[in-house]
């Protein structure tokens, strides 16, 4: 999976992610990766829409004709460099500069393996796997040269499971973070969370299986504050006691009760130290007014430097894990041939 371009210490081969974080300078930092994930409806999408018009200039504002002059003068000056990972959708809000929909079409898959929409998406994907490398040549070719921007937007499928789940989601969110300073930023629909804590917590339950999946830095982030405010969900992740009060308020409401109602109690006491790990990378941001965006990046920022170095040394670890599988597998497979040879003899 990872590409080596250079050696540690003891000779072993490293990804180019190593050498990025090593060399990147306060003048001239690294790529990072925003790769954006959430369930369907959580407003993925929009809030990528937001995160890009925040990085245009502020001159930009003046008009539309000054983006491309804008655009031009330095990575920390262009607009996020936008990538879109989503087959099915009909149309985006914001300039996505790789598109997979112009390299797969999602209704000819559909239609030629007689596949659902679930089933298509994920056909979509893994046939995109199979040239993502030129996708990474692209953007390390842009990197190398100074003409990629600062952050590097990722949007995902909707439906979550068929990216996060699957072996082409696992291709592409490792090829991203093998070559650049990767971040995972969980989307949470904060309305959807207010009606009810079970939800809450169902949320919370995906964004700690994700992070233990990719083992990439984690920024939870409350959508649609134009709604709700998200204080109670930072509330429930900093107090026990109040997230127990508030599955008594909805029991008492008639919205709870019975195994259900204890095993969301049960999660939430396993699930406290997540949450004194993560509360600190969580914000709410609103992608339709753009309340919150300049916290956004200040908390990625943050998991960003407090993050990467534990990144890297999982990173070695499961690069020591795979030689060690492979030499493994070498021995057996030398052993083998000497039975077999023996057995001819």
């Amino acid at each position: 999976m990872f590409e080596a371009t250079g050696n540690s210490p003891e000779g072993r081969s490293l990804p180019p992610v190593v050498k990025r974080i090593e060399t990147q300078t306060a003048e001239n930092p690294s790529p990072i990766c925003v790769l954006v994930v959430g369930m369907a409806g959580s407003g993925k999408t929009t809030l990528m829409s937001a995160l890009q018009e925040s990085t245009y200039p502020d001159e930009e504002e003046e008009g539309e004709d000054s983006k491309p002059a804008a655009a031009v003068s330095s990575p920390m000056t262009m607009p996020a460099y936008c990538i879109n990972l989503d087959p099915a959708t009909l149309d985006v809000p914001y300039n996505a500069s790789i598109d997979i929909r112009d390299t797969v079409k999602y209704k000819e898959v559909m239609a030629q393996h007689n596949l659902g929409p679930n089933g298509a998406i994920m056909t979509s994907l893994n046939l995109y796997a199979t040239k993502f490398d030129q996708v990474i040549n692209i953007l390390e070719n842009r990197a190398d040269n100074n003409n990629l921007s600062k952050y590097l937007l990722v949007d995902t499928p909707g439906q979550i499971e068929a990216f996060t789940w699957s072996a082409s989601g696992t291709i592409l969110s490792e090829s991203l973070a093998s070559t650049f300073p990767t971040v995972l930023v969980f989307v949470v629909d904060t309305v959807r969370c207010a009606s009810s804590p079970n939800t809450f917590m169902s949320n919370m339950l995906y964004a700690c299986s994700m992070y233990y999946r990719t083992r990439l830095p984690l920024v939870i982030c409350f959508n649609k504050t134009d709604v709700v405010s998200h204080e109670f969900c930072m509330e429930w992740m900093r107090d026990y006691e109040a997230f127990q009060e508030a599955l008594d308020n909805a029991r008492n409401d008639g919205e709870g009760g019975g195994f259900y109602d204890s095993l969301t109690r049960s999660l939430s006491l396993v699930l406290d130290e997540f949450y004194q790990q993560f509360q600190n990378n969580a914000c709410g941001v609103s992608a339709m007014t753009g309340d919150g965006i300049d916290d956004f990046w200040r908390v990625v920022e943050q998991a960003a430097d407090t993050d990467f170095a534990d990144y890297i040394d999982d990173l070695k670890h499961r690069i020591e894990e795979q030689e060690a599988k492979q030499k493994a597998m070498a021995r057996a497979s030398v052993k083998r041939f000497q039975r077999d040879t023996e057995a001819e003899n």
